[in-house]
């Protein structure tokens, strides 16, 4: 399924690499973009995939979800 958050915190193309690595390590997450002028990324996830788990992946490079 297609899903899009807003991240926070996000200020150059370095924050836009370390949150695409970070969302591209969870299994069942493909095809990350982050668009670091919206603040948001968008990726397609399995529906095993809790989006608790994507927001603490995120957090733990830094960044806030929402």
């Amino acid at each position: 399924m297609n899903t899009t958050i807003k991240i926070q915190g996000m200020s150059c193309n370095h924050c836009v690499m370390a949150v695409t690595k970070a969302l591209s390590k969870i299994e069942g997450i493909s095809d990350v973009k982050v668009d670091l002028a919206k603040g948001e990324a968008s990726f397609e996830r399995a529906e095993s995939v809790i989006l608790d788990k994507v927001k603490k992946q995120i957090e733990e490079e830094g960044y806030s979800v929402g």
